[in-house]
């Protein structure tokens, strides 16, 4: 069993961006330190100032604040720790910082941009943070396109871009690979054309049309889209972007977690492909969201969200933390949805089992006619065997 990106920074971090180019690794490593709360620490995009060291916010009076999502704080201390021991990140430059959170228009975005030893420029997108906002937004993909995250994520890069000269990368986990792509697709065509890779983190994919109309194809061999085995969120609206799967170190969605994703050497460990059952799974969940109109998507969205702010809970970490009190606030919720659109709402979960059990019946159909054509395989020379050899 391999390592974690930790074992990597503690084998590679010595190594220069000069002296080793980026690496797949490295983009997982940057990924994860978009998670960090870097308010009042890194200048913001608008105030155009010099870039701050990651080695020099030790010092900050604020550096405690950067671990402020106690679900990763270990995690979170052990990345920073392993990062500023060598000279490869020790001396990364952090700039063009932004941290909007704007539930009037549910947006969750953040971003920050690193500058690497050898000036090559890297925009990493934060994924979908704790905030209820920020989950709210991941499932409006479903139906809006451009979420007002995907609209912010192409104005920064832009915006970077036009102001920091060189090569380009463009990375982020989660909701951040989706932006990273996204912004990809739609930047300015002189930005595009810097960009060396594209790095989508188990990110969620797209509706093809979608892809269709902010054309792919421009970017499509440079998007490195990398999935664990047993991926549901990159898994979603997944249909023409190629992926590579990679090992981790647990089960289920917990593979989503970049720290259990394994390393060797200085690369990720491939695996074969999906778990099958996972991708039937994530297959029907697919099949299910594009069979709703936009209406039908709005409406079961919108509900949920509705029911889960009645738990009052600002964040999913107290949502789960209190979970008595919040399925309480559920319920409560729940009564007060109105007949028909509770009527939808049973439409909709109803035709997500009609798809579910239509696909568990073509996969036992599948597994059959499989088994009667390895049979009939195995019965073909007896039958040969009384016939004639043919001539040539």
């Amino acid at each position: 069993m391999g390592g974690t990106v930790l074992d990597y920074l503690e084998k590679y971090g010595n190594y220069t961006f000069r002296e080793m180019p980026m690496t797949e690794v490295d983009s997982v490593a940057l990924c994860l330190l978009s998670y960090l709360k870097f308010d009042g620490m890194v200048p913001a995009l608008k105030e155009n100032r010099l870039p701050v060291v990651l080695k020099d916010l030790e010092e900050h009076p604020d550096f405690e604040k950067l671990f402020a999502d106690v679900r990763f704080e270990k995690q979170n201390r052990a990345l920073l720790k392993g990062m500023l021991k060598g000279r490869r990140f020790g001396g990364l430059r952090l700039n063009c910082y932004v941290n909007l959170i704007e539930e009037k228009w549910e947006t969750q975005f953040s971003a920050v941009t690193f500058i690497l030893d050898d000036d090559t420029v890297y925009v990493a997108f934060r994924g979908t943070d704790e905030t209820i906002i920020g989950w709210k937004e991941d499932f409006n993909m479903a139906f809006l396109s451009p979420v007002p995250g995907q609209a912010c994520s192409v104005w920064y890069l832009n915006q970077v871009a036009d102001s920091l000269p060189g090569p380009l990368y463009v990375g982020g986990h989660s909701k951040g690979g989706n932006l990273a792509v996204y912004s990809g697709m739609n930047c300015e065509p002189e930005i595009q054309e810097r960009i060396i890779r594209i790095y989508s983190l188990d990110g969620p994919g797209f509706r093809p049309e979608v892809l269709e109309e902010c054309g792919y194809e421009k970017i499509a061999n440079r998007v490195v889209k990398i999935l664990p085995n047993s991926s549901m969120i990159g898994m979603l609206f997944e249909t023409d972007m190629h992926f590579q799967v990679v090992k981790t170190k647990t089960f289920g969605l917990a593979q989503h977690d970049l720290f259990t994703w394994q390393v060797v050497s200085n690369h990720l460990v491939r695996a074969n492909d999906i778990y099958e059952q996972r991708k039937q799974m994530d297959n029907t969940l697919n099949e299910w969201i594009l069979s709703l109109n936009e209406q039908q998507l709005r409406t079961f969205v919108d509900t949920l969200y509705q029911v889960i702010s009645a738990s009052e809970a600002d964040n999913l970490i107290d949502f789960t933390a209190e979970w008595k009190k919040s399925m309480n606030g559920v319920i409560a919720a729940l009564k007060e949805v109105d007949e028909p659109t509770m009527e939808i709402l049973r439409e909709i979960i109803r035709s997500l089992f009609e798809i579910a059990g239509a696909n568990a019946r073509k996969g036992i159909t599948t597994k059959k006619e499989a088994t009667l054509g390895a049979f009939t395989q195995k019965q073909k020379p007896k039958k040969k065997s009384k016939l004639k050899p043919s001539v040539h």
